[in-house]
């Protein structure tokens, strides 16, 4: 079982929240986003209707997405996702 997160770069309005695609293996699984301070985040489920807030902050769900550093769920997201999908 493999995760990975890609960022939606669909245009957005400036201080609108920022969006990205959750895939197990090259199956689309969920959709996250982030507020644009990383402040409130959410994430909802291909095949359901209703959001869900994971425990914690942004940064605790996924890091880099920098010049430098890809973008990656951290073991907290992983085992979020192990346990919800």
């Amino acid at each position: 079982m493999c995760f990975r997160i890609e960022q939606d770069i669909s245009p957005r309005e400036p201080f609108a929240a920022y969006r990205y695609r959750i895939y197990e293996n090259d199956r689309l699984i969920a959709r996250y986003w982030h507020d644009h301070k990383g402040d409130d985040h959410g994430i909802t489920f291909v095949g359901r209707s209703r959001m869900d807030v994971p425990e914690g902050t942004m940064i605790e769900f996924i890091t880099g997405g920098g010049h430098d550093e890809p973008l990656q769920l951290t073991a907290k997201a992983v085992a979020y996702l192990k346990r919800n999908k």
